[in-house]
């Protein structure tokens, strides 16, 4: 009879499971990327001390993992298409020595998206990459992104 309880809670469960949907995207928040230490690091190309990046394990985590991310657009190139998402308005954003590095994230779009304005207010989804090396490129990149549903 214990057998046959524990069958019927066992399928149960798995059932369950078998709803939900298993590429969702993980739900991001900007405190999970706070996760994050930085040491000054000397780069001789650009003859410059930097902050550098050690991910905390609840960032590492989520590397390459589908993910999304509610924040406030930023336009860096309008004409390339290049868009910041930050924790903040621009006018508390990192680039206005407000916040740090942990606060912004580079925009890959999957496709030409349309013109977003400053500190328009989006959820967007995509896959994180975290870059520790590219001095040129943001700590964290949601590569392949869209405006979430």
């Amino acid at each position: 009879m214990k057998s046959l309880r524990f069958f019927i809670i066992f399928a149960f469960a798995t059932s369950l499971f078998a709803f939900t949907p298993s590429n969702a995207p993980v739900k991001l928040t900007w405190e999970i990327l706070r996760d994050v230490t930085f040491k000054k690091k000397w780069y001789a190309e650009e003859s410059i001390y930097m902050l550098h990046p050690t991910f905390g394990p609840s960032v590492q985590k989520l590397k390459n993992q589908q993910v999304s991310i509610t924040g406030y657009i930023l336009p860096v190139d309008l004409d390339a298409n290049l868009y910041v998402l930050s924790a903040f308005p621009f006018s508390a954003c990192f680039f206005c020595g407000g916040a740090g590095p942990e606060t912004v994230m580079t925009l890959n779009f999957k496709k030409n998206s349309r013109k977003f304005k400053t500190d328009e207010r989006l959820t967007l989804t995509g896959t994180l990459m975290l870059n520790a090396d590219d001095i040129y490129k943001m700590n964290y990149i949601l590569d392949g992104a869209e405006i979430a549903e």
